[in-house]
């Protein structure tokens, strides 16, 4: 594992995860499993975490008596791990939204917009299981909406949902950073789900799905537009 420089009262090397945590303690912000804590990362630090995070994962490897020395399976798992969960599954965390060009409505396009599905991979963060599922974006835009393009609202929600977390909070994040980023009349957002904390483990329950929805706007108060929106998204497809 790389070390980190010592702390300049102690002369302790002080785990860089400590460092991170100590400027988010400072800025007074939380740092729940669902957060993004890029800003308090600085350049070179993510390296120094995946590092500590290996070294952590050896440790957990060694406390559920796993061989990662002779079984050639093992040996560079705990280091696959750390990777896995930093730069892929929990990447939402680490890492600032991606860059989003928006668009002024020159069109004054103001007509239900309907994206997906979108395929979405989460986990849950009670056991780090995985949750598969699909999304789908409603939107309702008006004359002073801004507009960016199809791929880029796949790119926010894998952003949002490479975190771990719980399903209901996973799109209320989706639907408040598209609110921010459109300012549209109304939004709408849908995700269904597979969970395989039930899947894989407790009930083993491999049939259940889990559908929940977010909506904003006119599509709190227009029950017709509603409609509108869930027949055309057909879950059944």
């Amino acid at each position: 594992m790389s070390d980190t420089p010592p702390d300049s009262t102690t002369h302790r090397y002080v785990p860089v995860s400590e460092k991170i945590r100590s400027r988010i303690q400072q800025a007074q912000q939380r740092f729940h499993a669902n957060d993004n804590i890029s800003a308090f990362i600085e350049p070179g630090e993510l390296d120094a975490l995946l590092d500590e995070v290996e070294e952590k994962m050896k440790t957990v490897l060694e406390s559920l008596v796993i061989d990662t020395r002779s079984d050639h399976n093992t040996q560079d798992t705990a280091r696959r791990v750390a990777k896995m969960y930093l730069t892929e599954v929990f990447r939402g965390r680490y890492v600032p939204a991606p860059p989003v060009t928006e668009f002024p409505n020159a069109e004054h396009l103001n007509e239900l917009m309907i994206v997906g599905p979108i395929t979405v991979r989460s986990a849950c963060s009670h056991h780090f299981c995985p949750i598969m599922g699909r999304l789908w974006i409603g939107i309702m835009p008006n004359e002073h909406s801004n507009l960016i393009g199809l791929s880029k609202y796949a790119r926010l929600a894998e952003w949002i949902m490479s975190r771990p977390q719980i399903q209901e909070e996973a799109i209320t994040q989706v639907a408040n950073l598209l609110m921010d980023k459109v300012s549209p009349d109304g939004l709408s957002v849908v995700m269904e789900a597979d969970h395989f904390c039930m899947h894989w483990r407790g009930v083993k329950d491999s049939d259940t799905k889990m559908i929940n929805s977010v909506m904003r706007g006119v599509f709190l108060k227009d029950a017709s537009l509603r409609r509108e929106f869930l027949s055309l998204i057909n879950l059944k497809n």
